[in-house]
């Protein structure tokens, strides 16, 4: 994930537009716009500024864009069994797994 993508995620996710995060973080409309239209990393101010608008730190925005570790192959490939069965049959398996 990118940085900007970052920024999107937690911009969306508050329900924002990029003019309502460019005035939480005091910042003009065309240093996001121009941001967004050069798919340009921030400034380290700009990015500071962003994340006192989303009232997180630099930290917190760095550990969020962590990728989660990839499941194992067998693991997903039980998901994806599981997820096949019908509803019935998800219940079965359940209840033999239970099973001691």
């Amino acid at each position: 994930m990118t940085i900007l993508e970052h920024i999107d995620e937690l911009r969306i996710a508050r329900g924002w537009s990029v003019n309502n995060l460019a005035m939480e973080a005091m910042l003009t409309q065309s240093t996001l716009n121009n941001l967004y239209s050069r798919k340009a990393e921030p400034k380290i101010s700009t990015l500071r500024a962003i994340c006192g608008a989303f009232g997180i730190t630099l930290a917190e925005f760095f550990c969020g864009m962590e990728e989660p570790p990839e499941e194992p192959l067998a693991v997903r490939e039980l998901h994806e069994a599981v997820d096949s069965l019908s509803p019935s049959r998800q219940r079965a398996l359940l209840v033999l797994l239970r099973e001691k």
